[in-house]
This record gives C-alpha cells, sequence and structure tokens, in this order.
C-alpha cells in the first residue's frame, strides 16, 4: 500500500509546479527579473558615481541596487501571485484543485512558497550584479537585520498578492490592477528615482501610506555607507507587517476558488 506523501512533500510539490508555471511564462520573468535588472544597468550606466566628500566617491548602484532588488521581490510575490492567481481561478484550476483531496493551504502555500523562492532569487541578482559590476559594499554585521528586513516585505507583500487576486474581478484585470497599484507608488518610494530631498507633499505622502517605500528605505539602511550604529528601523517594520496583515484579512474575506460568475473562462485541453 502506497503510503501517502507529508504535507511538506506536498508543499515542495507545489512549490516546483508554481516555479515551471513562471518559467514558462515570458512575460512575468521579464516584469520579474529582466526589467529591474535592465534598471540597474542603465542606472550604473548614466550614474558612475556620487560625489560625497572632496576625493571621495561611492557608486550609485550603491544606491539604487537594495532598491531594485526590493522592486524585483515585490515583483514576485505581489504582482505574480496576484496574477497568477486570478488566471487559475478564471481558467477552473482552483476550482478544481478544491475538488481534489489536496488541503487549500497546501496549494495557497505552494504559491506563495515559489513567489518568495523567486523574489530570493531576483533580488539575489541585482545584489550580484551589483557587487560584481559596480563594486557595491555590504558590511556583513548587517546581514540579519538584512535577511530578516527581507522576509518580511516578502511575506507581507505576498499576502498583499493574494490580497490582488481576491477583489480582481477577473485575470484579464489583474495586470492592469498590480501595474496600477506597483508603478506610480515605485516611483514614489526612492526605487527609480531619489525623492527625499523635498517631495512634493502629495507625492511624499503617496510613498507614505503605502508600504513599497518602508520596504526599500528598511532594507537599504542595511547598505547605506553613512550609517551608524542599528540598521533596524522599527517603525518601517511596523509598516510592513501592518500591511501584510491587511492583506490576510482581504485575502480571508474575499478569495473565492469559483470563476467569476458571467466572467471570461479558458479551457485548456491536452493534444
Amino acid at each position: 500500500m502506497n503510503k501517502r506523501p507529508s504535507s511538506l512533500k506536498l508543499l515542495a510539490n507545489q512549490i516546483g509546479y508554481q516555479n515551471r508555471r513562471f518559467r514558462r511564462n515570458v512575460m512575468a520573468a521579464f516584469f520579474t527579473l529582466a526589467f529591474p535588472l535592465m534598471f540597474l544597468l542603465l542606472f550604473g550606466a548614466l550614474f558612475e558615481g556620487v560625489d560625497i566628500a572632496p576625493g571621495v566617491e561611492v557608486a550609485a548602484a550603491q544606491f539604487y541596487a537594495p532598491g531594485l532588488a526590493v522592486f524585483a521581490a515585490v515583483s514576485a510575490t505581489y504582482t505574480n501571485i496576484g496574477i497568477s492567481t486570478a488566471i487559475s481561478r478564471d481558467e477552473g484550476i482552483l476550482k478544481r484543485t478544491r475538488g481534489t483531496p489536496l488541503p487549500p493551504w497546501i496549494y495557497v502555500g505552494g504559491v506563495v512558497g515559489s513567489g518568495i523562492v523567486l523574489a530570493a532569487f531576483g533580488a539575489a541578482l541585482m545584489l550580484t550584479v551589483g557587487v560584481l559590476a559596480y563594486g557595491i559594499e555590504f558590511d556583513w554585521a548587517n546581514l540579519v537585520p538584512a535577511v530578516l528586513t527581507f522576509v518580511l516585505g516578502v511575506a507581507s507583500f505576498s499576502l498583499l498578492g493574494l490580497a490582488l487576486a481576491s477583489v480582481a474581478n477577473s485575470g484579464q484585470s489583474a495586470p492592469a490592477l498590480a501595474q496600477a497599484t506597483l508603478l506610480p507608488v515605485a516611483f514614489a518610494s526612492n526605487i527609480f528615482i531619489s525623492v527625499r530631498n523635498d517631495p512634493p507633499a502629495w507625492l511624499g505622502l503617496l510613498g507614505d501610506i503605502f508600504p513599497l517605500k518602508a520596504f526599500a528605505d528598511a532594507f537599504f539602511a542595511c547598505f547605506d555607507p553613512f550609517r551608524q550604529g542599528s540598521v533596524y528601523e522599527p517603525w518601517l517594520l511596523l509598516r510592513i507587517a501592518a500591511w501584510g496583515v491587511l492583506g490576510a484579512l482581504v485575502f480571508w474575506r474575499k478569495f473565492t476558488w469559483e470563476p467569476a460568475v458571467g466572467g471570461p473562462t479558458r479551457s485548456r485541453r491536452r493534444r
């Protein structure tokens, strides 16, 4: 008699399945990995260094690489999870999965786990290119704060990705909703350009309300060459966690496994 696979084995299989789906999706791979890498290479070429004192220069990538690592992580979690889950619902995958013996939390855990794996890979790619190509520096004493900040950030944005899938009417509307709620906020969150010096009040408010700026600033603190003392940002971390709780609540209240009534459905037949 075959022994039933353990929950851990089932979860690992689901993560692998979601990773394979991601690799087959060229557009998702581009916007998650190639898009932020393109900006890092572009900014590294345009802004070679920043003068911080007479005769003292710091690579511009020291400031851009951590932010783009965060952007890649958020794209892998919030955007990718939200869009792929909404599309899976339209295609009836969620409904069929719900009717199998597979525990629902295993499927959701596989989606989130895949997003976290991709987030770690994307962030590592940005930082590795930053170190090898532009010589950015990192104090290894800040490794634990950096990892804890990153884990909290990707966990919160994974929950927000599930919330996005919960409120999106269909898989067709999910990409527009994801980009409309990410790209404008990214420009106000020190990801592509710095808005630290007296930004317009509305732009500063846009960045302060949403969690992307908190994630980017808290993670950058671990790479800040001017930083002295502790690199932990407790208030920023609290804000990130609060948004994660909000995402979990929206997911809990609004998520459905059934396609929207009258919404677009796409079936795939094996040939």
